[in-house]
């Protein structure tokens, strides 16, 4: 087994891999599609063959199995750890989002409809879970999703994913009110999928001309924010995610590893 493990690292066995360069639910900065367009060239010309990839429902699951598992209990145990304490300004915007009495999340997710569908989902997803069995129906939600998304993969007939980071760094303060990029790279923690993240590139003056154009999928406030959020980055470095499937944690090393080499060849 130790060895197999050790030839999957090793091996120079060109790829099948998929990409894409937004889930349907966030839309990165021209400066990360960018980079992972040029990340795809260098492995098309090693060798490797590139597919296009659509991850499953994304805009759904972000917030119905990632934020109501993750704060299912309404977020109260983080607040009740919080409590007495000194809170970062970087996250003091998401604290009282957090903060919110239930009944007025609620009210407010239907009034925020009509201007942006991902706010009101999140209000409501912030709402946690009410009943165990509740509780139960979305583990098993999450593990029928994780096989569903196995098969996907094989259905590609893909070895490995080729995806985009969050990034640039944002601007200060911006972090605790910018959280929906984070389905990005939370989707392989609900997936428990071996991922990872190789630098590429940095920010460069024709990336910031096309930021001013940038408008995302939902054009809603979060969208606005993500601009303002990556605005004046010219200079900071940029990553691309790499991604396996379950127990393939040196496939994932050895794409990561592809990944880097060929960067590092290009720029010599």
């Amino acid at each position: 087994m130790v060895t197999s493990f050790l030839q999957m690292y090793q091996s120079s066995k060109p790829l099948r891999i998929g990409y894409f360069e937004n889930d349907g639910y966030s839309q990165p900065s021209p400066s990360i599609i960018r980079s992972l367009r040029e990340v795809k060239a260098l492995l098309e010309q090693a060798g490797h063959t590139l597919v296009p990839y659509e991850p499953l429902r994304v805009n759904q699951v972000a917030m119905k199995l990632i934020t109501r598992g993750l704060l299912s209990d309404g977020s109260t145990s983080l607040l009740q750890k919080l409590k007495g304490g000194p809170v970062d300004p970087c996250l003091r915007p998401q604290i009282k989002l957090y903060s919110i009495p239930k009944w007025l999340k609620r009210v407010l997710g239907f009034l925020l409809k009509p201007f942006s569908p991902r706010i009101p989902s999140a209000l409501n997803a912030l709402c946690g879970i009410s009943t165990i069995p509740e509780i139960w129906k979305l583990h098993a939600a999450v593990e029928d999703y994780i096989s569903e998304t196995v098969a996907h993969w094989r259905k590609h007939n893909i070895d490995v994913l080729l995806c985009p980071m969050i990034g640039p760094a944002f601007n200060l303060l911006y972090c605790g009110r910018l959280t929906s990029l984070s389905s990005l790279t939370m989707l392989y923690n609900l997936l428990n999928f071996p991922a990872g993240a190789v630098t590429v590139s940095t920010v460069t003056a024709q990336d910031e001309e096309e930021l001013k154009h940038f408008r995302g999928i939902y054009q809603d406030y979060w969208d606005k924010l993500h601009k303002q959020a990556v605005t004046g980055a010219e200079g900071l470095p940029l990553a691309v995610q790499c991604v396996a499937l379950p127990w393939q944690d040196e496939l994932c090393l050895r794409f990561m590893k592809e990944v880097e080499q060929l960067v590092k060849h290009k720029k010599n």
